[in-house]
């Protein structure tokens, strides 16, 4: 992406909420890119504060849909990672269909990440881990890269949310799925 003036692997995080993580991630590799995508203005707001407080300059950010912007503005076969940290369950079986994570998302995934890819999505809802977990197994061209074929532990470089840190305090789970492209 031109936009970065520098060649770096690409990771794009999808509603990055009020950007802590984000800024977090960033800092801590500045050999990588990050792209980040939300639609809340407040939050895009508290972030882009974050990283000129902080002087993280490898962090670019959209508001806008994530879908449009992947679809329209990302290349194909690009992406080194793609996040997806507690995006909104719609609990209600009749809003399941505005879940983010369907067979179509699956087929976007294979098309923006690169060989060897990730996408990593984690969840503190337990039924919506369930069912991300049966669509992006039943979705070609991604591999589970958890050891036992389910949800595999927080990896180091994905800090602690607030929305993680609010599910835990209810006695939630936390589920993290990671795939890797084929």
């Amino acid at each position: 992406m031109q936009a970065f003036g520098r060649q770096a692997p690409l990771i794009v995080e999808i509603g990055f909420g009020n950007g802590d993580s984000l800024a977090a991630m960033a800092a801590a590799n500045p050999h990588l890119n990050y792209l980040g995508i939300e639609v809340h203005r407040p939050g895009v707001g508290h972030l882009m504060m974050l990283l000129e407080q902080q002087g993280i300059n490898n962090v670019r950010i959209y508001h806008h849909d994530a879908i449009e912007i992947l679809e329209r503005k990302i290349a194909d076969h690009s992406l080194a990672g793609i996040h997806l940290f507690f995006p909104d369950p719609w609990q209600k079986r009749r809003h399941h269909k505005r879940r983010i994570v369907r067979p179509s998302f699956v087929d976007l995934l294979n098309k923006k990440l690169a060989v060897g890819g990730y996408f990593h999505a984690a969840t503190d809802w337990e039924h919506y881990a369930k069912d991300m977990l049966a669509i992006l197994s039943a979705g070609a061209g991604l591999r589970n890269t958890s050891p036992s074929g389910d949800f595999c532990p927080r990896p180091a470089y994905r800090p602690l949310t607030k929305f993680e840190n609010r599910g835990l305090g209810l006695g939630h789970g936390v589920w993290d799925l990671i795939f890797a492209k084929l």
